[in-house]
């Protein structure tokens, strides 16, 4: 409502007060007069100043909006036009529903979000659109375990288009973190987020250690919730540790389009709680039922720091599921990494389980592409009924193992039980090894459906760790049991080994002639977002 038209609205009630004054007892009449002209004067002025109300206040719901500036004042009433500097300023005022937007610039302060948000007024930190907020440690001395942005026994929390970064410390038994979320939390976002140069450059024997984003489940029930989608993690140190890592009592993620690369060791694990929380409840003390999906890893690799671990030391696994379970892998492009995707168990309480790999790309890894069991000689917990299933696999493995063996484009070492291989393309050098089972442990898995393929020697090893390798397909099927329906080859017609662009030609033998298990286990889209089973009919590799 215009001012003008509240003026007129005004003046019509007044008219009628008149007339009324005019019919009654004159003193009542004034006094009734007055107190009815005020009282309609208020609704009318209410009614006509909604519309000018402060943008950063929403009527309905009560719900304020935050600015801060990097050139603003805590002084201010962070509006748009009056932001507060600080970051930590704004989130002390905030309420459930509340959103603090940061303009461009640099923000020299570690975060903590002081409170909750609520199921349907979530707590948000976010960019100005279009601008480009940067959460800096460089001033920042890291003592113990330290973390830019910390969300601890907080729920319905929301971070958005950050750069979070420059973190970095040298000294003894320090852990610098990009975000720490632990505790009672819950309901959490991160998103749109670039981390990077958060690093330890202590010494492998000062504990050299780092995070870019760790999340421990320690609190009194389950991290349920959790989402970490749109993110860029790159250029990090984290010593023995990894970039992005979910550990202890954890239900239900997702892991989403995020771009992980230039790191030092893992890009992500899924873990059990063993190392992180030792004294959570064995029952629950686990990361689990969650999803990793079209994600791209590249360069993840212990050749990022050669000083530290020596040449030659390819370690680094780029998605890494060690004592978790539940997980759905799919969708991802692994690549140039020291190992792809490991299902991997180094903990002696927590085997990994129930875990399926499927419609990834992997390829071109110093080592093996997708890994499976114990490390040899260390842990005993396995890898239990898992499927690794329609992924394609190409020339991976191009340097020794630790044991100056081929590790082989899928690898199962110690103490795997019940897990299905299934409906893979696996495209090896011509001096690789196909499939290369350690030790003779283990039993119930299933090998069969494959399309293996090279231009060299075709090359599997059985029980062995560098054994004479099984280099007649018939005699590897006799010796494995295995592999009784796949075939060995047959070129699967990939687009291009030059590029590599591993999807594959409409006359490819992989296509329409994988086998079909379910849309539970298979998923319902292949690597581009296609239908994934047609016309119950589905291909080899990850594409359909």
């Amino acid at each position: 409502m215009q001012l003008i038209d509240c003026a007129k609205l005004f003046l019509k009630y007044a008219a009628g007060f008149t007339r009324l004054r005019q019919t009654c007892v004159v003193n009542l009449i004034m006094k009734q007069s007055i107190i009815m002209k005020i009282f309609l004067a208020a609704m009318i002025v209410a009614a006509c100043s909604k519309s000018s109300l402060p943008a950063e206040v929403n009527t309905i719901n009560k719900h304020h909006t935050y600015y801060v500036s990097p050139t603003g004042n805590n002084a201010n009433a962070g509006t748009l036009t009056a932001p507060l500097k600080s970051i930590t300023t704004a989130l002390s005022k905030v309420v459930a529903g509340d959103t603090v937007i940061a303009r461009g610039g640099t923000y020299y302060e570690q975060i903590t979000f002081p409170r909750s948000g609520a199921a349907d007024n979530w707590i948000t930190l976010k960019a100005y659109p279009g601008e480009k907020p940067l959460i800096d440690g460089s001033n920042i001395l890291v003592t113990g375990w330290l973390a830019l942005v910390t969300i601890s026994n907080a729920r319905y929390i929301s971070i958005e288009g950050f750069d979070i970064c420059n973190l970095i410390s040298s000294a003894f038994n320090t852990d610098p973190e990009g975000i720490a979320i632990n505790g009672d939390s819950h309901h959490i976002t991160i998103k749109n987020c670039n981390i990077y140069n958060i690093k330890s450059s202590a010494s492998l024997k000062d504990w050299r250690s780092g995070h870019a984003i760790l999340v421990i489940g320690n609190g009194t029930i389950a991290i349920t919730k959790l989402v970490i989608t749109g993110c860029s993690v790159h250029d990090t140190q984290t010593g023995t540790s990894e970039n992005i890592t979910l550990a202890g009592n954890i239900d239900s993620f997702t892991i989403s389009h995020n771009k992980i690369y230039h790191t030092e060791n893992i890009g992500i694990i899924i873990a059990g709680g063993d190392g992180l929380n030792p004294k959570g409840d064995v029952a629950t003390n686990y990361a689990r039922n969650g999803v990793i999906s079209d994600n791209e890893l590249y360069n993840i690799s212990m050749s990022n720091s050669v000083d530290i671990w020596g040449a030659g030391n390819y370690g680094a696994i780029a998605i890494y599921v060690c004592g978790g379970a539940g997980v759905v892998i799919e969708r991802n492009i692994v690549r140039d990494s020291d190992r792809g995707i490991g299902l991997v168990s180094e903990s002696n309480i927590y085997p990994t389980k129930t875990t399926i790999v499927r419609n990834n790309f992997v390829y071109n890894c110093w080592r093996t592409g997708i890994y499976m069991g114990d490390y040899l000689n260390y842990t005993s917990g396995g890898t239990y009924d898992c499927y690794v299933v329609n992924n394609t696999l190409f020339q991976n493995d191009s340097a020794i193992g630790a044991f100056g063996e081929i590790e082989g484009e899928i690898r199962l070492t110690e103490r795997c039980f019940n897990n299905v291989i299934r409906n893979n393309i696996v495209y090896a050098s011509p001096v690789d090894v196909f499939i290369h089972k350690y030790t003779n442990t283990g039993s119930g898995n299933i090998i069969d459906n494959n399309l293996y393929y090279t231009t060299g020697t075709p090359q599997w090893i059985w029980n062995s760790t560098n054994d004479t390798p099984i280099t007649d397909f018939h005699s590897w099927q006799v010796t494995s049991g295995t592999d009784a329906t796949s075939t060995n080859g047959a070129d699967p017609l990939l687009v291009s080994i030059a590029t590599p662009d591993l999807h594959i030609q409409a006359s490819s033998p992989a296509k329409n002639t994988g086998f079909v298990i379910s849309t539970a286990i298979n998923g319902t889209l292949d690597i581009d977002g296609n239908t994934r089973i047609k016309n119950n009919m589905i291909s080899k590799g990850a594409q359909q």
